[in-house]
């Protein structure tokens, strides 16, 4: 990863022992003979590596003896204070997608009795989440790996992340995409310059042909160190909110919910960690019952970057000792969730992105009342067929400023047809 400029400038210097003082050795006109200090001093940062201007008050040339109006400069009894270091900003394994916001406390608290902060995590330059893993994944590759590339399964957002930092790092990427995967997705990730393969009825089939392809031709596929980048997130959510009791995480193949509750778990145990599944497509949940993967059918969708059938093997893995509790909804509470999400936060979010926020409306979470919540909006990147079809039915059957819709107020299969 390419350092600074200004770390790349100053590289190799020595640190000085202290933060000089620059002063005027010749006196200055209305100075009355006297030399004048400068309003300025020059320091240099420890950490960054870079020379900074440091404003002194008023007060802080008097900290040391006054100046002999012969230009001299008299020994201070007392040295002249230095300015604190900068607080090191935490590196985390993927810095270049970016550390992104959190809201402050959201409106939607009053109409669920839980503070809740979203992580705005659609803010990522392809949309979602899973530039996080992806990046530190092809980071994380050695010359070999590099050269030879990397194959994954998606139905959108993973292969739009592994597309583009690809590109960026110029390690070749291939993409099994299903053939239900939005079009406007698979055209991004060809302009990435990603091989694309649209094969497979669903994200499973699609696991099928890449695990075939990467015995083949000795490609990197589903590698642990994709659940280490999405971990990132953990880290930045107990350092933006303090005191939390609670992370509320969309599940699909388990990628996201197994780093950060990895991340979470390690630094404040007491943090329950939530998995929301959509009732269309249950893979966690499933496996938590069969105690290991399991296939399940993966029906039509709302939340369709969360249509995973079978769950990750080290997903699942890592997050099962780890997590506290799952649920799912119903496809009537993510449509209201979207809905939700523009009137309050004026957040376009798709589906996938919009699930867990979903479980808290339906009423599925009522131990959380009172607590303090973090909710990662995991995605931006929703159909535009979906977003008038969730609009649509959410308004007509609940209003707009209907804040407690029955679970019966909305048909899911009109929603989706």
């Amino acid at each position: 990863m390419s350092q600074p400029p200004h770390a790349r400038e100053t590289e190799g210097l020595a640190a000085p022992r202290g933060p000089p003082q620059l002063r005027s050795s010749s006196p200055t006109p209305g100075s009355q003979g006297r030399p004048r200090a400068p309003l300025v001093q020059r320091t240099r940062s420890t950490s960054l590596g870079d020379y900074r201007a440091h404003y002194i008050t008023p007060d802080e040339p008097r900290r040391g003896a006054r100046m002999p109006a012969d230009g001299t400069q008299a020994v201070s009894p007392t040295p002249p204070r230095s300015p604190p270091p900068p607080p090191r900003r935490r590196r985390t394994p993927c810095s270049t997608p970016g550390v992104t916001p959190r809201t402050p406390r959201s409106s939607i608290s009053s109409i669920t009795d839980i503070e809740i902060y979203f992580k705005k995590e659609f803010n990522q330059f392809t949309g979602s989440f899973k530039e996080r893993g992806a990046r530190y994944t092809l980071l994380m590759l050695n010359e070999s790996q590099r050269k030879k590339g990397v194959i994954a399964a998606s139905a959108g957002n993973h292969a739009l992340a592994l597309s583009y930092h690809g590109q960026d790092l110029g390690i070749p990427v291939t993409v099994v995409m299903p053939l239900v995967a939005p079009i406007m997705k698979v055209q991004a990730c060809r302009q990435y310059g990603a091989n694309i393969i649209v094969k497979g009825s669903d994200i499973g089939e699609c696991r099928e042909i890449a695990l075939k392809m990467a015995k083949e031709q000795d490609l990197l596929y589903d590698h642990p160190h994709i659940l280490a980048g999405q971990g990132t997130m953990g880290l930045e959510i107990v350092e933006q909110v303090p005191n939390i009791d609670a992370v509320v995480i969309p599940v699909g193949g388990g990628g996201l919910i197994a780093g950060v509750a990895l991340a979470v778990k390690a630094l404040h145990p007491h943090v329950q960690v939530i998995g929301v599944e959509a009732e269309r497509c249950a893979s966690f949940s499933a496996a938590l019952k069969a105690g290991h993967p399991v296939y399940v059918k993966a029906e039509s969708t709302l939340a369709d970057g969360l249509a995973v059938p079978k769950v990750g093997v080290n997903a699942y893995a890592t997050a099962a000792p780890l997590v506290d509790k799952v649920v799912t909804v119903r496809e009537e509470w993510i449509a209201i969730s979207i809905l939700r999400l523009v009137e309050h936060e004026k957040a376009v979010v798709e589906g996938a992105g919009a699930t867990a926020l979903a479980a808290v409306l339906a009423g599925e979470l009522p131990e959380l009342k009172g607590k303090r919540v973090v909710i990662p909006l995991c995605g931006g990147n929703i159909d535009t067929t979906i977003l008038g079809a969730a609009w649509s039915g959410a308004w007509r059957r609940t209003g707009a400023s209907s804040s407690s819709p029955s679970p019966s107020a909305i048909d899911p299969e009109v929603l989706l047809n």
